[in-house]
């Protein structure tokens, strides 16, 4: 949903265009109330302030039509830059080697990059998404914590109620070369957010990091967070190259079907793999890597049988969009029937285990044929295993109305999509809308 456009209005976020704005030739600079946006042709252009509300205020209005204060609305995929605090973040790592580099990264001008995997992209297009760096210089009041007053800006715009919060620079850590900055720095940012953020509004909810290139890691961090305030479950980036049927992984899943918390793997690209950099455009990339890196960890979970070990374990598969599914059911189905020897744990065709699985929406893909969208939510049964998420503030992310004007879906779906299925599938008591979550 990011758009640009009008002299002086942005279509979809109705981010405002100062009259005083001109096209000058001067590299990009930040003062403490304004940002030199790059254009074409060695020019900026000067924007002084930025309110996130103002920005969605088209989004705002769109939930006020559809009335959007009817019913709970539950994003199950969204993100902040965890960056932006990584100073606080620092002061969690308990290795005081590992602090002090971290802080010596974050003293440079690369700051928190200097400990993270690098990944080629352009998710600003361009700079056409105005609000990557704007938000830097967005103002908010001492009354909370930053974070969680700019998540609440725009939850309140999109009208949603909860928000489970994914990190983003993060979302490559799985690629980082040395195994043991990864478990650090995941256990530190999990204790920031559950220590500084997560008890400060019972709005915001995680599927907290788990370390998976560490198995035993991975195990003690899940005992040693679950339960914690606004933990509803464990995530693992998908982006990684270990294998999810290795055995040193069971006692975990063993240990979240026990507790009743969902597993969820988020997807990300590498143009750095071997079979992405094989493309020359970032669209590229972007269509496939998302997909690719959650395909091939379902095909191992199906395929090893983890559904017929785990059966009750949520696993929710997040933001690699829905196309892949269909495709991935009739291709391990055909498999599945032409070489069934090779899977003997399986009592049904993959396509079954897939429909008991979680997905989330974004990014939906839009179709000129409106009925290849509606067969696919009706190959995954979407009333009951589809989740709304927005994947906001990514330049390509979905307010609910995506969902709500399906014109094939029942306002009884769509209500159960938008934010049903979640409190369901995470066990969350929504008493009254946006205020009473238990």
């Amino acid at each position: 949903m990011a758009g640009h456009g009008q002299p002086n209005l942005n279509p979809v976020s109705a981010t405002p265009i100062p009259a005083s704005a001109t096209w000058i030739p001067s590299p990009m600079t930040k003062t403490s109330d304004s940002f030199n946006i790059p254009l074409s042709g060695g020019r900026t252009m000067p924007i002084e302030g930025f309110d996130t509300s103002l920005h969605l205020q088209h989004a705002a209005d769109q939930a006020k039509k559809r009335g959007f204060d009817r019913f709970p609305i539950i994003d199950v995929d969204s993100h902040h830059y965890e960056t932006e605090s990584f100073s606080e973040i620092i002061e969690f790592l308990d290795d005081p080697v590992l602090q002090q580099l971290a802080k010596t990264a974050n003293a440079s001008r690369h700051g928190a990059f200097g400990m993270l995997p690098g990944n080629i992209g352009y998710q600003d297009m361009g700079g056409r998404v105005a609000r990557y760096p704007l938000r830097q210089i967005e103002k908010t009041g001492p009354e909370a914590h930053r974070d969680i007053t700019l998540t609440k800006r725009w939850m309140d715009a999109l009208s949603v109620d909860i928000a489970i919060l994914f990190p983003t620079p993060m979302l490559n850590l799985g690629l980082h070369p040395q195994i043991e900055i990864e478990v650090a720095l995941s256990r530190a940012y999990n204790r920031w957010l559950t220590e500084k953020i997560l008890p400060a509004d019972p709005r915001l909810r995680t599927m907290l990091y788990l370390p998976f290139n560490d198995p035993e890691a991975t195990f003690e961090m899940a005992k040693e967070f679950a339960g914690k305030p606004g933990v509803l479950g464990f995530m693992v980036t998908a982006t990684r190259n270990r294998a999810v049927h290795n055995d040193a992984y069971m006692k975990t899943y063993a240990f979240l079907e026990e507790a009743g918390l969902p597993l969820g793997f988020h997807a990300s690209y590498n143009w750095n793999d071997q079979s992405m950099a094989m493309m020359n455009k970032f669209i590229s990339v972007h269509a496939l890597g998302f997909a690719i890196s959650n395909m091939v960890h379902l095909t191992n979970w199906v395929m090893n049988a983890l559904p017929v070990r785990f059966p009750k374990l949520k696993v929710v598969w997040i933001e690699s969009g829905l196309a892949w599914v269909p495709f991935l059911m009739q291709r391990l189905d055909h498999e599945y029937y032409m070489r069934r020897s090779e899977v003997p744990s399986l009592s049904r065709p993959p396509s079954d285990y897939m429909r008991e699985m979680f997905y989330t929406s974004q990014p939906m893909e839009r179709p000129k044929d409106i009925r290849e969208l509606e067969q696919t939510f009706r190959m995954i049964n979407a009333p009951t295993q589809l989740m709304y998420s927005s994947d906001y503030p990514h330049w390509d992310f979905d307010v609910p109305s995506v969902i709500y004007d399906l014109p094939f879906l029942s306002e009884e779906d769509k209500q159960a999509i938008l934010g049903g299925n979640a409190a369901r599938i995470f066990n969350i008591n929504i008493k009254e809308k946006l205020a009473k979550a238990i």
